[in-house]
């Protein structure tokens, strides 16, 4: 990985969590990622569910998975099956983030938390924080 300039990124970045963030709706995309940066973390956005299919077979190196449950091509609680087919994602955390209530499908799917938008938007920080420290941060 290097930057625009050609140099390589500070040993921080490669370092701190790596969020890939599925969400079709541009402003809670927009709203949750900025929340998550002013965390300190990385976060890498997503629009739809077949493009985040790829991004998570690829060996770039995510922390967390957040997902919305509907989304255009391949629906969050398929997203949440496949991240979990994947040898190098098996222990990767994975939170749906959604209105619809699949609290219990998306944990049966392989979610390890669930966040309903938008009234709890405001514990998504305090999820993340803790499913990184459960996980170690890294995956």
């Amino acid at each position: 990985m290097r930057h625009k300039d050609g140099q390589a990124p500070h040993p921080y970045y490669i370092s701190m969590p790596h969020i890939l963030l599925v969400e079709d709706h541009k402003v809670v995309a927009q709203a949750v990622k900025e929340t998550l940066e002013d965390e300190g973390w990385r976060v890498t956005l997503c629009g739809d569910g077949a493009a985040a299919v790829v991004r998570l077979a690829s060996e770039t190196s995510y922390s967390l998975l957040i997902c919305d449950y509907q989304l255009p091509n391949i629906n969050g609680l398929e997203l949440v099956r496949y991240a979990r087919t994947l040898a190098h994602r098996t222990g990767m955390p994975i939170i749906m983030f959604s209105a619809t209530e699949c609290g219990r499908a998306a944990r049966r799917a392989g979610a390890d938390a669930f966040i309903r938008k938008p009234g709890d938007i405001g514990r998504i920080a305090e999820t993340v924080r803790r499913l990184l420290d459960t996980s170690g941060g890294m995956s």
